[in-house]
């Protein structure tokens, strides 16, 4: 199966699985949960925003860093502009924090509250160089506007 065709009926199935869900912590676990089993990444999660950071929220894989700047490393830098970032060699990021050694790649995708700020990131990461591309972001961006 092709990535797009994965990421369409990985969506589907995210949709079904949070219709009518309004508790944020319970679909961002299972939001995360879904797409890691899908797509097999190394680590799949979310941090949410708590005042001047990013805090650890819902995730699948090895343990993470628990708190994480505003405009710091690739998650703080993805709040801070306001958009998704994809970096194809962690190494060659400017700042990248490190939470493993293992991860490669990464990519994340802000969630945004109805008021228009982010309220949280979905990052992802992955144990080989140049994973992820405008595919990714694509599904991604949307599958974050599921989460109530």
């Amino acid at each position: 199966m092709v990535k797009d065709e994965k990421y369409q009926l990985l969506t589907t199935q995210i949709k079904a699985l949070v219709e009518g869900e309004d508790d944020v912590v319970s679909v961002m676990a299972n939001v995360s949960a879904a797409i890691h089993e899908a797509m097999g990444f190394f680590w799949t999660g979310f941090y949410v925003v708590c005042g001047d950071e990013l805090r650890l929220g819902p995730f699948q894989g090895p343990v993470a860093c628990m708190h994480i700047g505003y405009g710091r490393g690739v998650c703080g830098t993805a709040w801070q502009r306001g958009e998704t970032v994809v970096v194809p060699d962690v190494e060659l990021f400017p700042g990248h924090i490190a939470c493993s050694s293992l991860s490669r790649s990464e990519i994340v995708v802000p969630v945004w509250d109805a008021g228009g700020k982010v309220r949280a990131v979905l990052d992802i990461d992955s144990r080989e160089l140049a994973t992820f591309d405008d595919v990714d972001r694509r599904w991604l961006e949307k599958i974050v506007q599921l989460i109530p």
